[in-house]
């Protein structure tokens, strides 16, 4: 086993690996930005590196910042966690060349699962299903047109390195291909640096399930059981549970496809194979995350495994003391991914102090958080406050559990996504484990929620179904738009919302009328363009194509 790793993060999958370095007696180092000096991860640690800046370009994007720190520290591997380098190949072969073990698949293997075109082939090569679709990219609309005349509408338009939404558009007729088509390759350049896009038979209403795995060797690969991850609002999860509650004749064939897969193109360490379920029951291949997934936590907590410590152990070169035939999943398990989000608002991110903040507790409950009381949440990043996990020895036990452990939690300060998981958690078709990835959007769930100041509801509160819940934030009641443009100067321009900005729409000393898009951001999942708020001429852009924007920050200067 290694004596010091340095782990490539931070929130609360930093804290998690902190903590099984510390059972494990292995040295752990942190690295931080500027905004995360005081950050719980840093004080886990038993060192800390800091990377100048905010940013996640300067910070902990910034590969060779990372790597002098772990030389610096005596480091002896790297941990990348989820997000940010996990899944990035070339800074996989980086910490190799520098005589670092790599806690992760090869560098070889994330590029053949990485690019979800690979991704494919390798998956038609193993045997395992794929969505109908065009594996070499396409950039001309009509080939787009001539594949929807075959397979009819809808279709989707995918970035071939994308993941979790980012990329997607889904094309309902072929009025909307040329636009489709435009707008998931500038998500594609400007969030994988690549303009490469496919296309796919759009399944409408699927189920969303993923097999977890675990490879000592390329040779051999275990499946540790099935998650369904359905319950999503624009491809992000909300909530996960294993087993699934549904389709579990599809398990084993699941679980084996998953196993074929890894096996075909060498895989090693923890990832995931995640699959789509149709309404008949066919299964299909949709794409690999090589690397410890959010929600691996509900498979640790129906095995006892710990899944960081086997990454450690498989990394490290040890021997991993498990066989496919003693995976015996006991009971049940679910996780909500509590964020400072909106539910009322398109979950918009409300970045902010954490004035309050008591988790839950009792028998069957954890909570993975990278926060405490006092703690800011900032705009930079990943709007996750903490993962909630509830286990039972049934689905019903688990499920109440969970709602009483959200009901017991107290966040004050921003406004977070706990309303509407006591509403998802709640509803006949998730009760029933029948729900899909378009429940949330097509059978209006949430519509039972709103702002406190409608319909005369008591300050303070959030309501639903005409029922006063707390954990509402009433700073952010109000109008958006206006709080953030509210205290700039008249010739600034400002993002109405975290996201990312995927195209500019004009240059610096162009002349542009009020309203006259100035460029267009990405935030959950949608575009949308930031306007000029008067006319003049475009004095300073203030960020690039690429870049991500706080809510409220200036992104142009109009004078």
């Amino acid at each position: 086993m290694f004596e010091r790793i340095l782990i490539a993060n931070r929130g609360e999958i930093a804290v998690r690996i902190a903590r099984t370095c510390r059972e494990l007696g292995v040295s752990c180092v942190a690295v931080h930005s500027d905004v995360d000096a005081h950050a719980r991860h840093v004080a886990l640690a038993d060192e800390s590196v800091h990377l100048p800046g905010v940013a996640p370009a300067v910070t902990y994007l910034n590969a060779e910042a990372i790597l002098d720190a772990a030389a610096a520290t005596g480091g002896e591997a790297v941990h990348p966690g989820y997000g940010f380098l996990s899944e990035s190949a070339e800074f996989a072969e980086e910490v190799i060349a520098r005589g670092l073990a790599w806690i992760g698949p090869s560098p070889e293997a994330m590029r053949m699962v990485g690019d979800k075109i690979s991704a494919r082939r390798v998956a038609e090569t193993a045997g395992v299903p794929v969505v109908p679709g065009l594996t070499d990219p396409v950039e001309d609309p009509r080939v787009v047109e001539a594949f929807a005349a075959d397979h009819g509408y809808p279709i989707a338009i995918k970035a071939a390195g994308g993941g979790g939404g980012r990329g997607l558009k889904i094309v309902g007729s072929s009025d909307e291909i040329a636009e489709g088509l435009g707008s998931a390759r500038r998500e594609s350049e400007a969030y994988f640096g690549a303009s490469e896009v496919f296309v796919e038979r759009y399944l409408q209403a699927p189920k969303h399930l993923e097999v977890q795995i675990l490879a000592p060797s390329p040779g051999e690969a275990l499946w540790l059981g099935v998650r369904d991850c359905s319950l999503q609002r624009r491809h992000q999860k909300l909530v996960e549970e294993t087993p699934p509650p549904r389709w579990d004749e599809l398990v084993t064939p699941m679980g084996e496809a998953a196993v074929a897969l890894a096996k075909a193109c060498g895989y090693t360490s923890a990832g995931t194979m995640e699959f789509l379920v149709d309404a008949d029951g066919s299964f299909y291949f949709l794409e690999v995350n090589a690397r410890l997934q959010v929600e691996h936590t509900v498979t640790e907590e129906v095995l006892g495994l710990d899944l960081v410590a086997c990454q450690l152990t498989i990394a490290a070169g040890d021997p991993l003391d498990l066989a496919q035939a003693a995976i015996d999943p006991r009971g049940w398990a679910i996780e909500c991914r509590i964020n400072a989000e909106d539910p009322t608002r398109a979950f918009a991110p409300t970045p902010g102090r954490l004035n309050r903040f008591v988790p839950p507790s009792g028998l069957g409950v954890r909570v993975d958080s990278g926060y405490q009381e006092g703690d800011e949440i900032p705009g930079a990043y990943d709007s996750l406050i903490a993962k909630l996990i509830c286990r039972g020895a049934t689905r019903q036990e688990a499920r109440t559990r969970m709602l009483r452990a959200l009901e017991e939690t107290v966040i004050q300060g921003v406004s977070t996504t706990i309303p509407a998981h006591l509403v998802l958690l709640q509803h006949p078709s998730f009760v029933a484990g029948t729900h899909t990835t378009r429940t949330l959007e097509d059978e209006g769930v949430l519509a039972s929620l709103r702002a406190p100041d409608e319909g005369g509801a008591v300050p303070g509160v959030l309501v639903v179904d005409g029922r006063p819940v707390k954990l509402w934030n009433p700073a952010m009641a109000g109008s958006a738009s206006a709080a953030v443009q509210g205290g700039l100067a008249t010739t600034d321009v400002a993002a109405p919302m975290q996201g990312t900005i995927v195209k500019l729409l004009v240059s610096e000393g162009q002349t542009v009328e009020a309203g006259e898009g100035l460029m267009v951001l990405e935030a959950m999942k949608m575009e949308t363009t930031i306007p000029a708020t008067h006319g003049g001429t475009v004095t300073r852009l203030m960020v690039a194509q690429g870049e991500t924007a706080g809510a409220g920050q200036v992104v142009a200067v109009v004078q």
